[in-house]
C-alpha cells in the first residue's frame, strides 16, 4: 500500500481484544511494507558495517605501502557509502510510508466505528477519549509501526557484524560479541518503571483532553452561569498534573539515554585498550585494530534503535489499549451483515416491545415522557442505537427487528435527529446535499422547517456578494447561527432525507411558540403518508399529532389525542401543562366535587 492509494478500500476487522494484540494485528496488515523497510534497513546497516572493513584495509595498505590494496579499500568505501546513502533514503521513505498508512488505517477504523455506533459512542466512552485516540494516539501507534522495521534491521545488522568480527579477529571480536548484548539489554530493568510512568502521563493527558473537550462543548452554558473560571481552574490543575507526570517520565528516559551513552563508551575504551595491547605485542595488525575500533564506533548507531523501540512501544501500548477499547464496541445484538437480511428496507408500523410504544405507519405520533433523558434514550432505541447494557428486545419495523438489518438498511429506514444536532461547516447547498429519496427537495424542507429568516441571515452574510443563501458558508457546528436557527436547519436536513420513519427529539425546543406552531403544521403536511415520531411535551406540537403516547415510567400509560388526554389523564396533564405539586393536590381535592356536580347535571337532564 502506497500513500497515493489511500484510503483503504477495506481497513479490515481489527483484533481489539487488547492493546498488544491490536498492535500485532496492525503489524500483520503492514507486513509487505515492513519487509520492504527491513530490506532497505539491512542495506543501510550493512553499508555502515562495511565502512569499518574499508577503513581497516585502507590503514593496513598505508602501513604496508600497497597502492593496489589502498585503491581497493577506496573502492569498497565508496561502494559502502553508496549503500548507506541509498539504504538510508529508501528506509526513511518506506518507514514513513508504514507510519502514514498505519495511521490512515486506524483513522478509517475509528471513522467506521463512529458511523456504526452513532450517538451511542459517546455514552460508552468519553468524547475526550475518542478525540485522544483519533489524534495523539494515532501518532504514537504510527511511530511504533514505523520504528519496528528499523529496529529489526538494526538487530540483524548487529548480529551479523558481531559474527563477522569474531571470525575476523577472535581475540577482539569475542569481547565485542559479549559486550554488545550487555549494552542492548542493560536498560531492560528500567523499562517497566519507564513504561509505568509513560502510562500515567498518557492517562493524565487523556483526562485533561476529556476535560478540555467537555469544557469547549459546554462553553456557552458555562458563560451563562458564570462557571468558566471554575472549569478553567480545573483544566489548569489537570494540565499541571500532566506536566509533572511528563517530567517524571522524561527523567526516567533521560537515565536510560545516559546509560546508553555511558556503557558503549566504556566498551569502546575497553576495546581500544585491549586492542592496543594486542597490536603492541604483534598479535594483530594495525589495520585489524582500526577495523574493530571502527566497527564498535559504528555499532553505537544501530544500538540507539533499541532505545527508540522501547520508547515507541511504551508510548504506543496505552494508546493501542485505548484504540482497542473504542474499536471493540459493538451495536447491541447486531449481526454480521453477511448473516443478516438483505438490503430491502422494511415498511410498516414501528413498535418497541420494551415500552409498548406503537407508531402506526403514515401517522404523526408525538411521545410524551416527562424526563428528557429518558426521551433521548428511547429515541436512540427507535433508531437501533440501544446502549450496550440494555438487554431489551430490538425495535421492530413492519415486524422486522432493526438489529437484524444490515446497518445501512437500518439507517436508511429509521432516521433519528437528537436534541442537539450538529451542523458541519460548508455551504447550505453542501449541508443539504445528503443521501435522500429525492421526493423532498431542499426548498420544501426549508419552508416546512420555517427557515425563511435563516435564509435571509445567510444571504446578508454572503461572502461572495451574490446574496444567494444556498452559497453562503456555515461555520463549524453552525456557531454563527442562533440555537433556533441551527435547530431548524437540522430539521430541514432531516426532512430532505425523507426516511421511512423519522424520529425527532425535541425539534423545536429553541424556537418561539408562533414558529413552533407553523413548524408542526409544516412537518405534518410534508410528512403526510410517512411515519413520524416526535418526542416533545409542547401543547402546540401535541395539538397537531394524529396520535399521542404517554410514557411516564418506561411503559406506555396512555394513548389518544392531546385534547382528550388533557381532560382524562391527570399525570399527562401535569407534564404538558407544567403543573406544580400544589396545583395537582388542589386538583385532586376538587375532583370529587366536580364529578358530583357533573352527575347532578346529567340526572337533571
Amino acid at each position: 500500500m502506497q500513500i497515493r492509494d489511500l484510503p483503504y478500500p477495506d481497513p479490515g476487522i481489527p483484533d481489539a481484544r487488547s492493546g498488544p494484540r491490536f498492535l500485532l494485528w496492525l503489524g500483520r496488515k503492514q507486513l509487505g511494507g515492513q519487509l520492504k523497510a527491513l530490506a532497505w534497513g539491512l542495506l543501510h546497516f550493512t553499508g555502515i558495517g562495511g565502512l569499518s572493513v574499508g577503513a581497516g584495509l585502507a590503514v593496513q595498505a598505508v602501513v604496508d605501502r600497497s597502492g593496489g590494496r589502498l585503491a581497493l579499500a577506496g573502492g569498497l568505501i565508496a561502494l559502502f557509502g553508496a549503500a548507506i546513502a541509498i539504504g538510508d533514503t529508501m528506509l526513511h521513505r518506506s518507514a514513513v510510508t508504514n507510519w502514514i498508512t498505519a495511521a490512515a488505517r486506524l483513522q478509517q477504523l475509528l471513522a467506521r466505528k463512529t458511523a456504526e455506533l452513532g450517538s451511542a459512542l459517546t455514552r460508552r466512552v468519553a468524547a475526550g477519549e475518542v478525540v485522544a485516540v483519533s489524534t495523539g494516539d494515532v501518532e504514537k501507534i504510527g511511530w511504533f509501526v514505523e520504528a519496528l522495521s528499523r529496529f529489526l534491521a538494526a538487530a540483524i545488522a548487529i548480529v551479523m557484524i558481531c559474527l563477522g568480527l569474531v571470525l575476523y579477529l577472535p581475540q577482539l571480536g569475542t569481547l565485542v560479541a559479549v559486550g554488545v548484548p550487555v549494552l542492548a539489554l542493560a536498560v531492560l530493568p528500567l523499562l517497566p518503571r519507564a513504561t509505568q510512568r509513560a502510562d500515567i502521563q498518557r492517562e493524565k493527558a487523556g483526562k485533561a483532553t476529556e476535560l478540555a473537550s467537555d469544557t469547549v462543548a459546554g462553553l456557552r452554558v458555562l458563560r451563562g452561569i458564570g462557571g468558566e473560571e471554575l472549569f478553567l481552574g480545573r483544566y489548569r490543575a489537570a494540565s499541571q498534573e500532566v506536566r509533572k507526570a511528563a517530567v517524571r517520565s522524561a527523567r526516567m528516559w533521560s537515565l536510560i539515554s545516559a546509560i546508553q551513552v555511558l556503557l558503549p563508551g566504556v566498551m569502546l575504551m575497553s576495546v581500544i585498550w585491549y586492542g592496543a595491547r594486542l597490536a603492541l605485542d604483534g598479535r594483530i595488525e594495525v589495520g585489524g585494530l582500526v577495523t574493530v575500533y571502527s566497527a564498535v564506533t559504528l555499532l553505537l548507531f544501530p544500538l540507539r534503535h533499541f532505545e527508540e523501540i522501547a520508547m515507541a512501544y511504551s508510548f504506543s501500548r496505552p494508546s493501542a489499549k485505548r484504540a482497542a477499547r473504542v474499536l471493540s464496541l459493538e451495536r447491541t445484538a447486531y449481526e454480521d451483515e453477511r448473516g443478516g437480511l438483505d438490503d430491502a428496507r422494511p415498511t410498516g408500523d414501528l413498535y418497541d416491545p420494551a415500552t409498548g410504544l406503537l407508531a402506526p405507519t403514515g401517522l404523526l405520533t408525538v411521545v410524551v415522557c416527562g424526563d428528557p433523558d429518558a426521551a433521548g434514550r428511547l429515541a436512540e432505541r427507535l433508531g437501533g442505537h440501544a446502549a450496550e447494557e440494555e438487554k431489551s428486545p430490538s425495535v421492530l419495523l413492519g415486524g422486522v427487528a432493526l438489529d437484524d438489518l444490515p446497518l445501512d438498511a437500518a439507517r436508511a429506514s429509521v432516521l433519528v435527529q437528537d436534541k442537539d444536532p450538529v451542523l458541519l461547516s460548508g455551504t447550505l447547498t453542501e449541508l443539504l446535499d445528503i443521501p435522500a429519496s429525492g421526493a423532498v427537495d431542499p426548498e420544501k424542507a426549508l419552508t416546512a422547517a420555517q427557515c425563511v429568516d435563516v435564509l435571509d441571515a445567510l444571504a446578508q452574510a454572503s461572502v461572495d456578494g451574490s446574496g444567494d443563501p444556498m452559497r453562503s458558508r456555515i461555520t463549524e457546528r453552525g456557531r454563527s447561527l442562533s440555537g433556533g436557527q441551527r435547530q431548524r436547519l437540522a430539521l430541514a436536513r432531516s426532512l430532505v432525507t425523507d426516511p421511512e420513519v423519522l424520529v425527532l427529539d425535541e425539534p423545536t425546543s429553541a424556537v418561539d411558540s408562533h414558529t413552533e406552531a407553523r413548524i408542526a403544521q409544516g412537518v405534518k403536511e410534508l410528512r403526510a403518508g410517512r411515519t413520524t415520531v416526535v418526542f416533545a411535551s409542547s401543547p402546540l406540537l401535541l395539538d397537531h399529532a394524529d396520535r399521542v403516547v404517554f410514557i411516564p415510567e418506561g411503559e406506555v400509560a396512555a394513548v389518544g389525542v392531546h385534547r382528550e388526554l388533557v381532560r382524562s389523564d391527570a399525570a399527562y396533564r401535569a407534564v404538558v401543562t407544567r403543573e406544580t405539586e400544589q396545583e395537582q393536590k388542589q386538583e385532586r381535592i376538587m375532583e370529587p366535587a366536580s364529578l358530583r356536580a357533573r352527575e347532578e347535571i346529567e340526572e337533571s337532564a
